[in-house]
């Protein structure tokens, strides 16, 4: 059973659902505190939504430097899924595992509300299981979460592929409508919905199960 780690800073409030997601998929999940060193017995990566560290400075600054982003940064190196949601997003640019940076809102309000989400590319670790053009019903909630670039970075995103997930109707001014990207190995995601909150039909929906799905399936 491929084994699913799940980094949890100060703040970080959505590991729990994460986990009970990718189990709910038949993978095994299990919480990674931030002060660890190594991603023993670990297969592919999830640093979850929250607001770690308290987003001082902005979000994601501070907990870049958490000991288990070492084993992270390793880890992606050598080719290991790495996946981050929402927060986790603002992480891994932090990191400069992608490209780009989250700013506030166009408004500068905080949304949390269900998106519609196009699936952009499938050439990723969490998208590989779905279709291009295949919409997705999955929720945000951030005040953070407007993806912004350079306009180099930007046609060398979408040159190589890297936009994988797209907004229908943009909610927070990213740009290219920009919701999720990769990197150029494939194997870093980053997005700003929550796929673990759409888990369960009975709960809204349950689109977020193919990103899962591609995750546990890129093990």
């Amino acid at each position: 059973m491929s084994t699913v780690g799940v980094v949890r800073f100060p703040g970080t409030n959505c590991e729990f659902d994460t986990v009970e997601a990718i189990e709910r998929l038949g993978g095994r999940g299990r919480i990674i505190w931030h002060e660890d060193t190594h991603l023993d017995g670990i297969d592919a990566v999830v640093i979850a939504g929250g607001f770690a560290h308290g987003d001082y400075l902005r979000p994601g600054a501070i907990a870049r430097f958490s000991p288990i982003m070492s084993a992270v940064i390793s880890a992606a190196g050598e080719g290991m899924p790495v996946v981050g949601i929402c927060n986790g997003f603002q992480v891994l640019t932090e990191a400069g595992l992608l490209p780009g940076a989250l700013q506030k809102n166009r408004g500068l309000t905080f949304i949390n509300d269900w998106q519609n989400l196009r699936v952009s590319s499938t050439n990723s670790v969490f998208t590989s299981a779905a279709e291009v053009d295949r919409k997705l019903r999955i929720p945000i909630n951030h005040f953070e979460g407007n993806f912004t670039c350079d306009d180099s970075t930007l046609d060398d995103l979408v040159a190589n592929d890297q936009i994988v997930l797209t907004y229908v109707d943009n909610p927070n001014g990213s740009v290219g409508d920009i919701a999720g990207i990769c990197n150029r190995e494939r194997n870093v995601v980053g997005l700003m919905p929550h796929p673990e909150r759409a888990s369960d039909a009975m709960l809204g929906s349950n689109d977020g199960n193919i990103l899962m799905e591609s995750l546990l399936a890129s093990i």
